[in-house]
């Protein structure tokens, strides 16, 4: 029998998200091929994608305990209660069973405190000072990194700071006090990531440092922090940007996490993102955690293009006829016309070309994309929640375990490959 989910502390890690409840045995795979020092978290998912697909905490759990009994898998893992945002959330989802629980506080964060000028900084911060006290114990300060890095806390960017992430840092700590009580509760071990990435904004270090310095002082049991990192790292495709630059931030990044409590690195819509993964393991030394969630998807849909042409087609019809709704709540720059409709396209093998493979320019200039990849993640809940579309999935992966399986080995192997520098 498997051991239950247990905490995992400073050491790599990687999440696999299993939006299906059918991935495990290929995640395994993979970190049996190509995992050696990296601690696996196999039940993953975020209340947001469980209300999408209608499973729960407990679904989510037992699928992946049941998969791991059946594989023989009887080493280390963690459990990620994804993006929980209420006192509710961690109550579900540690009842189930979860023990590393992220808090997303991104409701709380001001998304737009970078463009505003130091009169608006000013007028704004006479909002959030009641719960932004140690503004002055930051400002005007200087502190030097251990990688020599100098943080300059001069007064304006700290009162950006408190604008910015003033109100999130403080929802945090209370969500944070909930999971202590209830993990107390369950008599169970227990650790936090906290979540500012999703925001339009990088988080800059003085920021960085603000944040983690708050949590650590004030109780937090924070194993991982993902901040805004540079450049853009969007759903289902590789990283977009500098990636020397990327690194010589992270570094910084490493160097504070360092400096404050040694906790990891995380890097969230880490899907694909192959072209960053050196970077990231060469910044933090090996202390990282990488999250993925919808590539285990799209990868099902590979099976499909494979095993049910015809069903792969219905998909992506409808996929189209809902991603101008469904991306909402992403941020992706495909759009429709960036990929031929199925009217231009009747070959199966150009569909799975154009719609899991194939990078188009982005027409800002900013990069490359998979426009096609990206409609598909972004409607997975609306696939998935469809009565004909959701049943017609799972029973193909069902009826073709073993080339599910053999699909996700060969996609995450090449990830925790390339985490291997």
């Amino acid at each position: 029998m498997p051991q239950n989910a247990t905490t995992i502390g400073s050491s790599a890690s990687f999440g696999f998200g299993d939006r299906i409840g059918l991935a495990t045995p290929g995640h395994v795979a993979a970190m049996r091929r190509a995992g050696q020092g990296i601690t696996p978290i196999y039940a993953q998912q975020s209340i947001r994608e469980m209300s999408r697909t209608g499973r729960t905490p407990e679904d989510v759990m037992a699928d992946a305990m049941q998969a791991l009994d059946a594989v023989g898998w009887e080493a280390a893992h963690g459990a990620d209660a994804d993006h929980l945002k209420t006192p509710d959330d961690v109550s579900r989802t540690a009842a189930a069973g979860f023990t590393f629980f992220t808090i997303d506080p991104s409701d709380h964060v001001d998304q737009q405190a970078d463009n505003y000028d130091a009169a608006t900084i000013d007028e704004k911060f006479a909002r959030v000072q009641d719960v932004s006290t140690w503004v002055n114990d930051y400002s005007g300060k200087t502190i030097t990194l251990p990688n020599d890095t100098h943080l300059e806390f001069d007064a304006l960017s700290v009162r950006r700071a408190a604008v910015k992430y003033g109100p999130a840092i403080e929802a945090a700590l209370k969500l944070a006090n909930h999971i202590r009580s209830v993990q107390e509760e369950h008599s169970r071990p227990y650790e936090i990531e906290l979540s500012v990435d999703e925001t339009d904004q990088p988080t800059t270090l003085v920021e960085h440092f603000i944040i983690a310095d708050q949590c650590v002082a004030r109780g937090m049991k924070l194993v991982s922090l993902a901040p805004r990192f540079i450049g853009e790292l969007e759903k289902g495709v590789d990283y977009i940007g500098d990636v020397a630059a990327l690194e010589a931030s992270l570094r910084d990044h490493a160097a504070i996490s360092s400096e404050l409590g040694d906790y990891k690195l995380s890097l969230h819509s880490g899907s694909d993102k192959l072209s960053m993964y050196g970077a990231l393991a060469r910044a933090t030394d090996g202390q990282f955690h990488v999250k993925t969630a919808g590539t285990s998807y799209l990868e099902a849909l590979r099976v499909v293009a494979l095993e049910d042409a015809s069903l792969f087609r219905e998909i992506i019809e409808f996929a189209r006829s809902r991603y101008d709704t469904d991306r909402a709540t992403y941020h992706v720059h495909a759009t429709l016309d960036m990929v031929p409709g199925l009217e231009e396209i009747s070959d199966s093998g150009r569909q799975t070309d154009l719609y899991l493979e194939r990078w188009e320019t982005v027409p800002s200039g900013r990069g490359f994309m998979e426009a096609g990849r990206q409609i598909l993640h972004c409607t997975f809940g609306s696939v998935l929640a469809d009565r004909q579309l959701g049943a017609a999935v799972r029973a193909c992966l069902e009826s073709h375990q073993g080339t599910y399986a053999s699909v996700l080995e060969e996609h995450f192997a090449r990830h925790l490959q390339a985490l291997q520098q």
